[in-house]
């Protein structure tokens, strides 16, 4: 367990914290394509999800959306030297689909493409290695049309996806992760409608998560075909969930909620099919049928499994409802927490990485998401003293050098996020970048915290 002391050394002295990471560790921030890129109709880019869903009226706070975004895909350049400034050595982004494919079918787009390869190239001439992640939830709206995640069609389209990005980048890029938090997506997209494409119910969210490992499959498949050395790996969001209380139906309610939001993802994506209590639990209510569940049973091996760490969840029982099926439900945080009201838990992070060390074994794990959203504050000087998600940034690394004290391969860190950017449903006043954007003039501010990383990574071996 990492000791105030411990957490005092990560603030106060980032040698010392950086010191207990191994020599070829991957310091990174992260980033995905909606959410920094804007440039939401140019160069043949055409319509995703989230662009139909944000720019409906009430999907979004304040009727946000990402058209603009940090304008990422203009100001591309000074973003890299932004970067370097940073001394990362691996960034974590995402391709846009309907850049690639504008259809979400067919031919590839040529300049989808070259913006990429201009990111890719700019990255290994600043000496930091690209992580690329394929799908960051913008499904091309067309697929959407035919029934997206829901229907089959969706696991050749991002096949045939796969094929062409690792085609065009995969002599430069080492790290892939298939996609990102398969989980959220079908569950807040297509369960509980408050992501995008916006649809109701658990039978659908299902039916989402079962085409998104075939997905996975498919496309780790793909990729190894064109690019043979590519180490594929898929970003699952496994938060720390305990009882809400000492009541055996909490207990009950925790083991189907830990099913149903982590093993439900985790144990296809190694091998095991789905969990065995949960589909019993599942039929047992009528939402399984005409899933072929043994399709999950033959999936690729991973080369790494990449992890977004954000929170303790306290759960406790419920009554089951239509668009949520487990009879759990997660209590108001207690104790720090962050501005979105996530209960903050350093120590739960290293419980998670031994568990999925101990429990799934995989070669190698990277952090691929971990930070916090605080409210800001711009001084007249135009600094950011975000002392809160310094601290937060300090005490969870010192919970993942506990982790790989405790023997956990861990190999990569990328802090969430890069630049303040557009919070999905949340729009832009929910800020968790180490670096501060003026959305209005699109200057950017290193916080206190990113000075703190650069100099945490400054000081690593």
């Amino acid at each position: 367990m990492t000791t105030a002391r411990e957490e005092r050394i990560g603030r106060d002295a980032p040698a010392a914290l950086a010191g207990r990471f191994p020599r070829d560790f991957a310091w990174g921030a992260a980033t995905a394509a909606y959410q920094v890129e804007g440039a939401h109709d140019v160069d043949g880019r055409t319509p995703s999800v989230w662009d139909t869903f944000s720019h409906t009226p009430g999907r979004t706070l304040n009727g946000e959306t990402g058209d603009v975004a940090c304008d990422h895909y203009h100001r591309l350049e000074a973003d890299l030297d932004l970067m370097a400034s940073l001394g990362l050595r691996a960034y974590r982004f995402s391709v846009s689909w309907p850049r690639i494919q504008p259809g979400g079918s067919g031919p590839a787009n040529s300049a989808g493409l070259d913006f990429y390869d201009r990111l890719v190239d700019g990255l290994l001439a600043r000496g930091i290695e690209p992580w690329l992640t394929l799908y960051h939830w913008d499904l091309p709206q067309p697929i959407e049309d035919r029934g997206g995640w829901t229907t089959p069609e969706v696991v050749d389209r991002f096949a045939e996806y796969a094929t062409i990005v690792g085609r065009r980048l995969g002599d430069r890029v080492r790290h892939w992760i298939t996609l990102n938090e398969l989980r959220t997506y079908s569950q807040m997209g297509y369960g509980t409608g408050r992501h995008a494409p916006g649809r109701h119910g658990w039978g659908t969210a299902l039916a989402a998560a079962h085409h998104g490992h075939l997905a996975h499959a498919a496309g780790s498949r793909a990729l190894r075909e064109v690019v043979p050395q590519a180490r594929v790996g898929i970003a699952h969001d496994i938060n720390y969930p305990v009882a809400g209380s000492d009541l055996s139906e909490d207990a009950a309610a925790l083991v189907r909620y830990d099913g149903a939001m982590n093993r439900w993802f985790l144990d296809p994506s190694f091998g095991r099919g789905y969990p065995a209590d949960l589909v019993d639990w599942y039929h047992g209510i009528g939402l399984l049928d005409g899933v072929d569940l043994d399709a999950v049973a033959d999936m690729p091996p991973l080369d790494f499994l990449a992890l977004n760490y954000y929170r303790r969840e306290r759960v406790v029982a419920a009554p089951v409802e239509d668009d949520w099926g487990i009879g759990a439900s997660v209590r108001e945080a207690q104790g720090p927490r962050t501005a979105v009201g996530w209960e903050i838990d350093p120590d739960g992070l290293r419980a998670t990485l031994v568990r999925l060390s101990r429990e799934y074994a995989p070669p190698a794990i990277a952090i691929s998401e971990n930070g916090a959203a605080f409210p800001d504050v711009v001084a007249p000087d135009g600094t950011v003293d975000d002392a809160d998600r310094r601290d937060y940034f300090a005490a969870h690394l010192a919970a993942a050098a506990d982790a790989i004290e405790q023997g956990v391969p861990l190999v990569g860190y990328f802090a969430w996020s890069l630049l303040d950017n557009f919070e999905w449903a949340l729009g832009y006043g929910t800020r968790f970048g180490i670096v501060h954007v003026d959305f209005d003039t699109q200057r950017r501010t290193v916080k206190a915290s990113g000075a703190w990383y650069r100099d945490l990574i400054g000081a690593a071996p």
